[in-house]
Order: C-alpha cells, then structure tokens, then sequence
C-alpha cells in the first residue's frame, strides 16, 4: 500500500496542464465556429472604435455610433457564448446579432475614421455569418 503522502507527491510531480490542441482533440469541433470567430472579432472591433470615437473632436456627432458599437459589442459576446456552449437559443440571438451588427455597420460607414471603417467592415461580415447561423440551425 502507498502512504497518502507519497501519491501526493508522485501525482504532483506527473501532473501537466492541458493544452488547448488537448481539449480540441477530444471534444467534437464546433460547427459554428466560422460565426463564432466572426462575433469575436466583429466585438474587437466595436470596442476599438468606440474607445476612438470617445476622443474625437465632435464625441456628439459619433453619439449614435458609439452606442451602437457598444451594443454590438456586447451582443456579438453573447452570441459568440451561446454557440460556443450549443444553446438552445443561439439562432434567435444570432438572428438579432445579425440585426445589430447591420445597423452598426450602416452607421459606421457615414463615417470618415479608419476605426469606423474597421467596424463597419467587421459588422457586416458577423452580420453575413450570424444570418447564415440563424438560418441553418
């Protein structure tokens, strides 16, 4: 019989962590993984515009972007959440990411800023991905 103490010890010593490459291995890929990598970067880019927006010289003329861009922020996080655990919901909030992103997008582009470009561009790829994941699932 092993003491206690000693299989502590051993199992310390053997103990690794898990890779990322690891968990991928032994989980089934996510189908949606296209749409989820897409709200990721689509709320990257939210959050980077409306940091930029903040410091512009008119802030009241980007009032209405720089709302939008914190809405599509948050609901492309929760987009990207519900796919990632399956939800049972994850259509309906794509479907309505896809709508926020698309009016985000359209106000990003009334503007000149190369941040506001970026999102823009950004929105309506998540917009395209969202659809897409909304309709098929």
């Amino acid at each position: 019989m092993v003491a206690p103490r000693s299989y502590l010890r051993r199992s310390l010593l053997t103990f690794r962590a898990i890779t990322y490459q690891e968990i991928q291995m032994n989980h089934p890929p996510n189908p949606y993984m296209s749409c989820i990598k897409a709200c990721q970067s689509c709320a990257t880019a939210c959050h980077v515009c409306f940091a930029a927006c903040l410091k512009e010289a008119d802030v009241k003329m980007m009032a209405r972007c720089i709302a939008l861009d914190a809405d599509c922020a948050a609901i492309c996080g929760l987009a990207a959440d519900a796919m990632a655990r399956n939800s049972e919901h994850a259509a309906a909030i794509c479907a309505l990411c896809a709508q926020i992103c698309k009016a985000c997008a359209d106000e990003c582009a009334k503007h000149e800023a190369d941040h506001c470009k970026a999102c823009a561009q950004a929105c309506l790829k998540c917009a395209q991905e969202c659809d897409t994941m909304a309709r098929v699932a």
